[in-house]
């Protein structure tokens, strides 16, 4: 790879991969800062354009199928994910001719140098948190920039992807991403760790990745005390926030959700949110006490979060039918899959979830923390349904099944069902389904997962 320093230079760039959440978000925010940008990708065909690849377009980005068609010698720095291989057609023809090939996430760390960054760490709750705090700082007229993995319902809502904004002002949000241990290259001048549970590594390893992210803010390290592990990495208790025990800094108490809403306070203010969940507390606790850091009042979050609308695809209601409430939800992790069922349980007295784990490795990884998480979540009457794993290609070795898991959920005296193929998912829903109950579905990584959930809810 090219060592690139500074973007100062360079006005033409491409994207490899660029429909992903996270290039899609750099590629928006570098046409938004006046730079030609195109780029390609495997699911962009010449037979018709997908929502993507309009949307990048509407934004004066061209696009190109992933055949080698989009580079050209004017092309003066090539952008790559981790997903992207060198063998890659490609690749091998920017190297050929002659042009700089960085990681996605090395861009981002040139772009957040330039901008007082915050970055938003741990293992769950990135995109949520970094999306609240853009609401408070957009609201105090801060006019933050943002550069997320996921996309923001009220950016969305101006017709865009809504995973990135360049903000006219100082500040720029960004997610700090452990599971290719890229978090390790960025200098923040604000570091917010939410919380540490295993996910993509083991917890030695993570306990590695994050005290090297709280060793490079330049700032202020803010960490969740009701997380154990991530407590043990505070700089300064008077900085951190908690909703489980007593802190010098900002604590969240009196929580009530009704329906779809909760309220809570934090540092005796109240609060009130259009969304559910302790964890959707919690993410809000962090996002207020960053703002309260530099210099925004509880009273304004406050009033920021009340216009929050929301994470694309995170705990989103699609609607009700027949008193079945449908939910899309991005959880994935043992510890995401477990909170968003129960964020759900308060609102009908029954909850069926549905999981689609992503890849062979990762879930035989977490096998073990699958089952006893998602267990231990269900209430007497709840349901956990699995489909087979996301398959997104490559050499990975087949030896896990989903069902593995809900055999061993079944065994701990839970109702645990396993539907191979997930177009029959509805088929054999329909005689567990009552007349007030919660339809939560729940995955990441497969692109058609969104037109998924919203075909269950078009076909109730």
């Amino acid at each position: 790879m090219e060592k690139i320093t500074s973007l100062n230079d360079i006005e033409h760039i491409f994207f490899i991969g660029i429909a992903g959440s996270g290039m899609s978000a750099l590629a928006q925010f570098l046409a938004g800062s006046g730079k030609t940008v195109s780029g390609s990708d495997r699911y962009f065909t010449e037979d018709g354009k997908n929502e993507t690849q309009k949307k990048l377009e509407a934004e004066g980005i061209k696009c190109y199928p992933q055949n080698g068609s989009g580079i050209n010698k004017k092309v003066q720095l090539i952008i790559v994910s981790t997903a992207v291989e060198d063998t890659v057609q490609e690749v091998v023809m920017a190297k050929e001719l002659h042009i700089p090939i960085i990681k996605r996430s090395d861009l981002l760390a040139l772009i957040a140098a330039t901008k007082r960054t915050i970055a938003v760490g741990g293992t769950s709750g990135k995109s949520t948190t970094g999306g609240m705090l853009f609401q408070i700082l957009k609201i105090a007229g801060y006019e933050p920039g943002i550069i997320s993995g996921a996309g923001l319902v009220n950016i969305i809502r101006e017709g865009k992807i809504g995973n990135a904004k360049v903000g006219k002002g100082e500040w720029l949000i960004i997610e700090a991403d452990e599971s290719d241990g890229s978090i390790v290259k960025y200098h923040p001048e604000i570091g917010l760790l939410l919380n540490i549970d295993k996910d993509h590594q083991e917890i030695m390893e993570l306990m590695e990745i994050f005290s090297i992210f709280k060793e490079n803010t330049t700032g202020k390290f803010i960490v969740n005390a009701s997380n154990k592990l991530a407590k043990t990495l505070s700089s300064n208790s008077e900085n951190d926030f908690s909703s489980d025990e007593n802190v010098a800094g900002f604590k969240a108490t009196d929580l009530v959700q009704s329906s779809m809403n909760i309220n809570f306070k934090i540092n005796n203010i109240p609060f009130h949110l259009k969304t559910i969940g302790k964890h959707n507390m919690e993410n809000a606790l962090a996002a207020a006490s960053v703002a309260s850091l530099i210099g925004i009042p509880l009273e304004q979050s406050a009033k920021g979060l009340k216009e929050y609308e929301g994470i694309y695809r995170r705990h989103q209601l699609l609607g009700e039918k027949k008193g079945i409430k449908v939910i899309d939800d991005y959880a994935h992790n043992p510890a995401k899959c477990a909170a968003s069922i129960r964020a759900c349980q308060p609102i009908s007295p029954k909850v069926i979830a549905w999981f689609q784990p992503h890849g062979y490795g990762p879930t035989r990884f977490l096998k073990d923390d699958f089952i006893k998480e998602i267990a231990e979540s269900l209430r007497p009457d709840d349901e956990i349904w699995m489909s087979e794993i996301f398959y997104a290609g490559g050499t990975a070795v087949k030896d896990i099944s989903a069902n593995d898991l809900i055999i061993e959920i079944r065994k701990l005296c839970k109702n645990a069902f396993f539907v191979e193929d997930r177009n029959n998912l509805l088929k054999e829903l329909k005689t567990h389904f009552t007349d007030d109950c919660v339809l939560l579905l729940m995955g990441a990584r497969d692109p058609e997962l969104e037109f998924f959930s919203k075909n269950i809810y078009e076909q109730l």
